[in-house]
């Protein structure tokens, strides 16, 4: 009953989408219940993750982090932490999101939610005003147990256990440059013998290789850039708004366009770094670098270089590698419509233990949003009414078209572009599929309308007290 209330109306606060005080109340009660935590509300969408996953023989699982910003003019809630000073309040959340190679998303199969302490945060700004390099030095002499970057590595091994969980489907992890990190590299060499995830990972760091030069060991960036051009291919490049600009090239704001890059691949052996018990082991990984020849003017051009497990043989299978790394765009969406179509940030909780059983609510709430837009722009020609029920497509049906509703439900498709409709989606030959955001306010009112349709439609009560006073 919770999660029905909170997803019919997902961007409105608690008390509206309940529609009532005992509703309210009763929802409230679910969340400060002691034995309600964010893994336990999980569970049940991770299970049936799982069944989904076992479908497809090939599953690309995404891990990134976002922030989740809760700083309130008034007290601060209990549990949370500093974010990047100590002005802003809240958690880091960082989930395992699954989708299949043509972008319709699985589920949520895990999701790792902290907060940073204040009094180490404070202690690290400190030593950082000191001495700029402090932070460098504590990373390296810590073990990747003790950094907050274990996550990445830790994701990395959720995926291994999904892969031999599900030995029938190939796990593919892929990830952004942060987890550019040897000890993942290291772990994904552990244990040849099991079944473990594949991954791909956009280098940041250019390390050394164990190959040796005149000049000294030779480094990852010049040994692939050095090797044959296979080919070209062209790859979207998403928007990137001015307003989300940090600093450093991969932060710089962008256009979006269809770009033709140059495609170069070869097997490499990173040379072990130093670390505090002596020198990691060598590792041999495929590195893919994707290199854009004509940028438009004033643009940084497009340069990635991957790492992967995957084959590299042929050209084919470069591409592929490609391919999949452009899938992670999809996570990037997800936290759009968590952030902004859930509003997950504007929750008004006292304390972490309520507030995250509500915002684990809130994840699955976000991936039935994506899983319709996607599924409808995939599986086209399926029936709505594998979706919604005949009281939302009739509905909705109605207000947009303007028409009787069809004996046969329409395509999911058709569907789809009617939702959006309502979503402020134009429907232009240019257009393109429905967003996010039409899809998420569009849903909201699909639902008022549902209900409406219930309580006055043809079939409902009302309408056949009226067909008998007739």
């Amino acid at each position: 009953m919770v999660m029905n209330d909170l997803s019919e109306n997902p961007s409105a606060s608690i008390p509206t989408a309940c529609g009532g005080w005992t509703e309210t109340c009763a929802t409230y009660r679910f969340f400060e219940n002691e034995r309600v935590d964010a893994a336990r509300v999980l569970e049940p969408h991770r299970e049936a993750t799982l069944k989904r996953i076992a479908e497809h023989k090939v599953v690309l699982a995404a891990q990134d982090t976002t922030e989740l910003d809760l700083t309130r003019p008034q007290e601060r809630m209990k549990g949370a932490g500093p974010l990047n000073d100590e002005c802003r309040w809240g958690f880091y959340a960082h989930p395992l999101l699954v989708f299949t190679p043509e972008r319709i998303p699985l589920g949520v199969v895990h999701a790792e939610i902290w907060a940073r302490d204040l009094d180490d945060f404070l202690a690290s700004r400190r030593d950082k005003a000191k001495d700029p390099r402090a932070k460098d030095k504590r990373n390296k002499t810590l073990p990747i147990e003790a950094k907050e970057s274990r996550r990445w590595l830790e994701g990395y091994q959720l995926g291994c256990e999904v892969a031999a969980q599900i030995p029938e489907t190939t796990i593919v992890v892929i990830s952004d440059s942060e987890a550019d990190i040897y000890e993942c590299f290291l772990e994904a060499n552990q244990n040849e013998g099991e079944k473990r995830a594949e991954w791909i990972t956009r280098a940041c760091q250019d390390r050394n290789l164990s190959e040796k030069t005149p000049q000294g060991y030779a480094h990852l960036r010049q040994k692939v850039a050095s090797t044959r051009v296979l080919g070209t291919m062209e790859v979207d490049v998403r928007e990137r708004p001015a307003n989300e600009a940090k600093e450093g090239k991969r932060n710089q704001p962008r256009t979006a366009r269809i770009a033709t890059v140059t495609i170069q691949a070869t097997r490499v052996t990173l040379r072990g770094p130093q670390r505090p018990g002596g020198r990691l082991k060598d590792v041999k990984v495929n590195a893919v670098l994707v290199r854009e020849q004509a940028p438009p003017s004033g643009e940084e051009p497009i340069e990635w270089l991957l790492l992967t497990s995957l084959p590299i043989s042929n050209f084919k299978n470069v591409c592929r590698v490609i391919e999949y790394y452009c899938c992670r765009w999809q996570i990037e969406i997800y936290f759009r419509i968590l952030k902004s179509g859930c509003k997950v940030e504007d929750r008004q909780f006292e304390d972490a233990e309520h507030y995250l059983p509500c915002l684990a609510l809130y994840m699955v709430i976000a991936w039935r949003v994506m899983y319709v837009m996607m599924l409808g722009r995939q599986c086209p020609d399926m029936s709505c009414a594998e979706v919604f029920s005949e009281a939302e497509w009739k509905s909705v049906f109605v207000v947009v078209c303007k028409e009787t509703p069809p004996d046969k439900p329409p395509s999911l498709q058709e569907m789809v572009y009617l939702i959006g409709r309502l979503g402020g989606h134009l429907g232009r030959t240019n257009d393109g599929p429905p967003g996010p955001k039409a899809m998420w306010i569009g849903m909201q009112r699909m639902t008022d309308l549902a209900r409406a349709w219930c309580a006055f439609g043809p079939a409902s009560p009302a309408a056949r007290r009226r067909r008998k006073c007739v």
